[in-house]
């Protein structure tokens, strides 16, 4: 393998034993690292939506921002850019975000869940692909948001202000946030762990390009295997890992909070995929390139951060199965989330077609 195999190679198994780590620390299980999590729990941590289970300032997401950030500045690769429909990538960032919270998870956390022999994950697995593959037909017809242009260096850091006004809140104001004292919210690694294990993935991630939905796009178009390598290497490092210490758990139902509604996940994560492709990467990949400098992305993450708010605030987030004193309690996607699904696929297509233009982008 040449070099840059060797980077995204090294990029999954970091996110992997980084995931791991996390979750010994105190992260909730199987959820080390899940992005659409983490920016649901920070919504929350600003009161913008009031499910206290889910409320907490996460320095993962700061860590991510900026280790991109220190990556492209230290590679000269920071680029201060913008311009490429804003507003509908704002949007685009929403309609992903509801996708992912019907499922609960990322396309990262999805990946994490199946190595610790989450099963329900599969069915959200298939739907990701299958909105990868909707969104490459559109790619192929031409569908394009438009460039993005040079802007005020200034402005490419929006993002990296933002998180760094994240993690001085929890440091030093934390009465004015808000914080889950039961839930997945309650549960989190120490500060500085976290912080760390933002930082390392975030500088690899941005050296290696490392994107969930990137990599399924290129097998379909080009039949290019590179990014995948990503996506299969944390799944076998974080299998292998949950193997050894004994905490691989293959089962249907029961999985930490996760459910067993395959249809609506499969829907969920189709309508992720599909928005992720849109807009041209993954939700860790959008954190990325804002990282970089690109304020596109870093409307597109407001956007995810408006998104997880409505999804709760809206009664559309999935909820957990939960087995208390040997009773099963299923969780599910409710009727809310699932018309926001299907409100979402459709404003999903009118804009793939309003958005076509006659040059194929892929030649």
């Amino acid at each position: 393998m040449d070099k840059t195999k060797y980077w995204v190679v090294g990029a999954g198994i970091a996110t992997g034993l980084a995931a791991l780590l996390l979750t010994a620390a105190g992260n909730p299980a199987n959820m080390g690292f899940c992005i659409a999590c983490f920016i649901r729990d920070i919504a929350g941590g600003f009161g913008l939506h009031s499910a206290d289970k889910v409320q907490y300032l996460r320095p993962e997401i700061v860590g991510l921002v900026l280790g991109a950030m220190a990556a492209a500045l230290a590679g000269r690769e920071f680029r201060a850019r913008a311009g490429s429909s804003p507003a509908v990538r704002f949007v685009l960032g929403m309609i992903v975000m509801v996708g992912a919270l019907a499922f609960l998870g990322c396309p990262l956390r999805m990946v994490i869940r199946l190595g610790g022999g989450d099963l329900t994950a599969v069915s959200a697995l298939l739907g990701f692909a299958a909105g990868i593959g909707v969104g490459v037909v559109f790619l192929r017809r031409g569908f394009s948001l438009g460039r993005a242009y040079p802007a005020k260096r200034a402005d490419g850091f929006a993002l990296s202000g933002f998180v760094i006004a994240v993690l001085a809140l929890l440091l030093t104001a934390p009465a004015f946030i808000h914080f889950s004292q039961t839930g997945p919210g309650a549960s989190h690694a120490y500060w500085l762990i976290s912080l760390g294990g933002g930082l390392l993935v975030g500088i690899l991630a941005q050296k290696s390009r490392l994107c969930m939905a990137g990599g399924l796009r290129d097998v379909f178009l080009f039949r290019d295997f590179h990014l995948l390598r990503g996506f299969i290497a944390i799944f076998l490092t974080v299998l292998l890992g949950n193997l050894l210490m004994g905490q691989f758990q293959p089962d249907l139902a029961v999985q930490p909070v996760a459910h067993h509604d395959y249809v609506w996940s499969f829907l969920g994560m189709a309508l992720a995929g599909w928005g992720s492709i849109l807009l041209g990467g993954c939700p860790l990949r959008q954190l990325i390139l804002a990282g970089e400098g690109n304020g596109d992305s870093a409307v597109t993450v407001f956007g995810m951060l408006t998104g997880a708010a409505i999804a709760h605030n809206f009664g559309m987030a999935g909820s957990a199965d939960a087995m208390k004193d040997g009773v099963f309690t299923a969780g599910g996607v409710p009727s809310a989330g699932r018309a926001g699904i299907l409100i979402g696929l459709a404003l999903l297509l009118l804009i793939s077609l309003t958005n076509l233009h006659k040059e194929d982008p892929t030649k």
